[in-house]
């Protein structure tokens, strides 16, 4: 639908715009109702997104010459698989100005202006249809994620923003190496019209490496997870919210966005390895956070767990792994930020993230315990909550695709029940009680976590309207990937079943 105007474009740089005007304000409350406006303007300017048509073509589409000479091309664009990103990021950042309402109380003007810097380049992120202008918001998020750990983290904030730097960086290098590649033997930066190209079996191979390692590292998939729980921990709540909620889902946005479309005999032939590293993240993720006394290592490290069934379905192939991926996107998003705006709720009071001083609020602060409850449920996928949909997806997915498969991932969920009732136990009832001199939620704080609880139980309950937005996308990139990979398939095959015994020995076959 063509509204006159670039839809997209307006998103992306209203934010950053916007930021600049923080530097003629001084007052930090000013500053705090300027960026909160800020964000509700940016609501308003995403709602002709809501006219979004349920097929499978990209919309919003954007198009000019950028350098024309290298060939590159200002070129933006969404469709079901992305559209749900860019709508989680939105909605995060009005989230994550109230969390940090009295929470940052240092540098306030820097620390808004590199929310809505962070803001502008995840949604670039999401929309841009030009591997290079792809290229270059990637690397633009990293700045202001980096000063948000290095300036408002905690004790280790030198080390945990210098960890996630160096991490992210290094997998950057490896995407840029798979860019030039593509240029040079597709002749174009252009994603749709790479998509077209049938490249060599040998080409797809080196390119799936390059990528799939920079987005495994995003993830962050196993053994690439290191940085996770110290950028988590020693960011402030806001910090956490957006790269809970958005960065880790831009990697496995990648494998949905390149590696499949791009390289699928690739993708086919390391099918095995993908998914017996996403079973480990799974299950590794699950028994680390089980042994976790602070709060927010232990969401930490649920999230390597929770992305590991992610990536599992997206290289089961199937309709329904795919699915269950792209709702476990949007539902860890909601969850998991929902959770670390909690653990800043409740370490504002105790100045303590250790489960052991804050017990018992549950008879103290009987609505903070409430909201926790929710999101516990849905962290672990009880029925009726968004975590359960995209949960059971995956699992028929894995099912459908191997019996071995879904059998070993049940102790991963059976994992994450067990850490996210033990702390919801001892939060609740444990004593004996500091919480007795702490008030319980306050007008603005209800007002953030109402939001995340609505739409747990709606898509936990609706779940209709989030198929009739991924299915047309999901369905022709299957199709596409089932067709395109089938050129390869005597190339692939003698070294698919060598890649098979992974999954065999993992099975206990062999």
């Amino acid at each position: 639908m063509d509204f006159g105007y670039p839809v997209l474009t307006i998103l992306i740089l209203f934010p950053l715009v916007a930021a600049c005007g923080l530097f003629f304000l001084r007052a930090p409350q000013v500053v705090r109702m300027y960026t909160m406006a800020v964000s509700l303007i940016e609501l308003l300017l995403a709602v002709p997104m809501l006219s979004y048509q349920h097929n499978a073509d990209f919309q919003f589409v954007e198009r000019l010459d950028w350098v024309h000479q290298w060939g590159l091309e200002y070129y933006l664009g969404v469709d079901g698989i992305s559209i749900l990103m860019i709508w989680l990021t939105i909605a995060v950042l009005p989230l994550c100005v109230m969390c940090s309402w009295t929470y940052i109380g240092k540098r306030v003007k820097e620390f808004h202006f590199c929310l809505l810097f962070m803001t502008s380049a995840v949604l670039g992120v999401f929309c841009a249809l030009d591997l290079v202008l792809f290229y270059v918001f990637w690397e633009a998020m990293l700045i202001p994620m980096y000063l948000l750990i290095a300036v408002w983290g905690g004790d280790d904030r030198k080390y945990a923003s210098l960890k996630f730097f160096l991490y992210t960086l290094a997998g950057s290098t490896l995407l840029l190496a798979a860019i030039v590649a593509f240029r040079i033997t597709g002749g174009t930066f252009a994603i749709p019209e790479l998509m077209q190209i049938d490249f060599s079996f040998q080409f797809q191979f080196w390119a799936f490496l390059a990528m799939a390692l920079a987005f495994a590292i995003k993830v962050p998939m196993f053994p690439f997870h290191t940085w996770l729980p110290a950028a988590h921990v020693q960011a402030p709540s806001a910090g956490s919210v957006i790269l809970a909620a958005v960065l880790l889902k831009m990697g496995t946005y990648g494998f949905l966005r390149f590696c499949l479309p791009l390289t699928p005999a690739a993708s086919e032939y390391f099918a095995p390895m993908m998914i017996a590293i996403s079973i480990v993240s799974i299950i590794y993720g699950g028994a680390i956070a089980l042994g976790q006394t602070d709060i927010k290592k232990l969401v930490a490290y649920s999230s390597v767990g929770h992305m590991g069934f992610v990536t599992l379905g997206i290289f089961l192939f199937n309709l329904r792994g795919v699915e269950g991926a792209l709702f476990q996107m949007l539902n860890h998003g909601i969850v998991t930020g929902a959770m670390f705006m909690m653990i800043g709720t409740v370490y504002e009071r105790s100045h303590s993230r250790e489960i052991k001083d804050n017990l018992g609020l549950g008879k103290y602060m009987p609505a903070f315990m409430f909201f926790w409850g929710l999101f516990a449920l849905a962290s672990f996928g009880f029925p009726g909550t968004n975590g359960f949909v995209g949960e059971i997806l995956v699992f028929i997915g894995a099912f459908q695709n191997s019996t071995w498969i879904g059998m070993i991932c049940v102790p991963g969920a059976l994992l994450a029940a067990a850490y996210m009732f033990r702390v919801t136990l001892k939060l609740a009832w444990g004593g004996p009680s500091t919480a007795s001199k702490w008030k319980d939620l306050n007008a603005r704080e209800w007002a953030y976590l109402v939001l995340p609880a609505v739409f747990v139980l709606y898509i936990g309950l609706n779940p209709g309207f989030i198929f009739k937005i991924v299915d047309p996308s999901v369905n022709k990139l299957l199709d596409d990937f089932d067709k395109r990979k089938v050129a390869h398939v005597e190339t692939v095959q003698p070294m698919q079943t060598a890649a098979n015994d992974i999954l065999d020995v993992l099975a206990g076959k062999k």
